[in-house]
């Protein structure tokens, strides 16, 4: 009989039948549709189904380990997941290098279980781009920015103006698309203002439009940008650097007043929702008169804060693979390890552009060290550390994480826990070190 298939299917292979009925009923539970067998001959019929695989290291016909390769070459898309009652970490390291995506150790451990198929199946990071359409490039596999979408997608629906705050870099037009995106006037524009080039000679043409004749060089009329965005939202980048001049007439257009167009006698009343972004602090901005107390005040009704890239190390790799993936370039252990300790104080845009390049200059399918700017490859951390000076920061960093591992026994979600990363950047250290 044919089990009719849903988004996502998990096959278990697994010859201990308490342990197999467990997952499956956990997992259909769950929400998952699950196809659960005892040996690799019967699996075989349903791989082609799968979106992820628990595999049994022991079989009755098969040593799970070795069946690895064989099934990534076939459906090298579908994550594996060895599972073992025998934790044996040579093991589980060669399973990784051929293809594993991670391995548990019996009894499974079910919250443990989910994290790690989420991970690869089904979470807010990644697959919230299919869930509720998210930009495919907006990564947040960090908890910091997984609450900056949360905080986002439960502003949306009102029409509370937000101040989105946070270094130069960090992403923040990227949050002012997704509240956009999910609030209801995504079906009207969202108009983008870089107020760093908005000279203040030009700037009530670009906000509030123009007439023509109304100054040299105004041979037609001209919609300002609010009038653009009327019904929509009007995304003012970077605000602090707004021309103090036209601040009074921004601000009573949010409070509901008309305008007129440089040059015009017809009043124009717009309908719309202001998000703002700044990496400058306003109120300090507010206090040295540089910023109208009163539009600071407008500005953020609701306030997210977008942290740096140094304070989200979980976003790291993640975005520098998807940076090189039209490049069709992977990383290599070693740059991995650079790039997690390198602070990127100019956060994505950096990551950016440091990875664009070297996906450019590599000369092979991996990105190399040497291909990397020598700003990263030569960089040494503060002896604040308190590193010996014989001692590298990565050694240091592997007997740390080996020390976790074994007051964790062997549970990586423990040892995450223990180093105060994540579970995920755990795994990408682990690989990196080879352990």
């Amino acid at each position: 009989m044919k089990k009719e298939i849903s988004e996502k299917v998990i096959l278990i292979i697994d010859d201990d039948n308490a342990q197999r009925d467990l997952l499956s009923r956990y997992l259909t539970r769950a929400g998952f549709s699950v196809f659960a067998v005892s040996n690799y001959k019967d699996a075989e019929t349903f791989l082609e189904h799968a979106h992820l695989i628990l595999l049994d290291v022991r079989l009755p016909d098969a040593n799970g380990i070795e069946k690895v390769p064989e099934i990534k070459s076939r459906y090298p898309e579908i994550p594996i997941i060895l599972i073992t009652a025998y934790i044996d970490v040579r093991d589980a390291v060669q399973a990784i290098k051929q293809g594993a995506v991670d391995y548990l150790e019996k009894p499974v451990d079910l919250d443990e279980l989910i994290i790690v198929i989420q991970e690869h199946i089904g979470t807010l990071p990644r697959k919230n781009a299919e869930a509720v359409n998210l930009p495919e490039d907006f990564v947040c596999y960090s908890s910091s920015m997984k609450k900056v979408v949360q905080d986002s997608l439960r502003v949306a629906p009102t029409n509370a103006t937000v101040l989105i705050c946070g270094e130069s870099g960090v992403g923040k037009e990227w949050v002012a698309k997704i509240i956009h995106q999910f609030s209801e006037r995504n079906s009207y524009p969202l108009v983008i203002v870089d107020c760093t080039h908005l000279p203040e000679t030009l700037a009530e043409s670009i906000l509030f439009g123009h007439e023509p004749g109304a100054f040299t060089g105004a041979i037609t009329q001209q919609k300002g940008q609010l009038e653009e965005a009327n019904k929509g939202t009007l995304f003012l980048d970077e605000v602090g650097e707004l021309p103090l001049s036209v601040q009074p007439k921004l601000l009573r257009v949010l409070e509901g007043a008309p305008f007129r167009r440089i040059g015009g006698t017809q009043d124009i009343q717009v309908d719309l929702r202001i998000i703002s972004a700044t990496n400058r602090n306003l109120e300090t901005e507010v206090k040295e008169e540089r910023f109208r107390q009163d539009l600071f005040y407008r500005l953020h009704v609701i306030t997210i804060y977008v942290p740096p890239l140094r304070e989200r190390i979980d976003d790291i790799l993640p975005l520098a693979e998807l940076f090189i993936k039209s490049y069709n370039k992977t990383l290599s252990p070693s740059v991995q390890r650079l790039l997690l300790r390198y602070p990127w104080y100019g956060n994505v845009r950096e990551l950016k552009n440091a990875m664009e390049r070297s996906a450019i200059l590599a000369n092979g399918p991996m990105i190399m060290p040497e291909d990397l700017p020598e700003a990263i490859q030569n960089y040494t951390p503060s002896t604040e550390t308190q590193i010996t000076s014989s001692q590298r920061l990565d050694e240091v960093e592997r007997e740390a994480i080996l020390r976790a591992l074994k007051e964790a026994g062997g549970n990586r979600t423990r040892t995450a826990e223990i180093l105060g990363i994540s579970r995920r950047t755990l795994i990408y250290k682990l690989r990196a070190y080879g352990l």
